[in-house]
């Protein structure tokens, strides 16, 4: 992901939280549920770090990018994706360890393409 300056989310999520964590900053994994073409639905990685003065705080990995928010700006939270329709949502948990669906597909999918055409889902609870 670093040489090649792009990835998926999940990478981007995973990166952050090993950075953050060897800084001695507590921080999570946790996923958002959005509704996709076609009907279908993916997770969306993002990040949880915790400010003593606000608890859990979620991040986007990605920060900002053209058309879409991801301002840093405690406690409010600030998300570029608000998962407001039907199936659509946030899980709940904060996770230590990546869900075993997204490592599935990162470890089977060999092209940027194929992660594409299998992103990970789960239903929510």
């Amino acid at each position: 992901m670093l040489r090649h300056e792009t990835g998926y989310c999940y990478a981007k999520s995973h990166l952050l939280a090993a950075l953050l964590r060897a800084n001695g900053i507590p921080a999570g994994l946790c996923y958002q549920r959005l509704a996709i073409d076609g009907g279908r639905y993916c997770l969306h990685g993002l990040n949880a770090v915790f400010l003593p003065e606000y608890g859990w705080y979620r991040v986007d990995p990605r920060g900002k990018k053209p058309g879409l928010l991801a301002d840093f700006d405690p406690p409010r939270e600030v998300l570029p994706y608000p998962a407001s329709g039907k199936g659509e949502g946030m899980l709940a948990d904060i996770l230590d360890y990546p869900l075993a669906e997204v490592v599935r597909v990162l470890e089977t999918c060999p092209t940027y393409e194929s992660v594409r055409d299998n992103l990970p889902d789960i239903a929510l609870p």
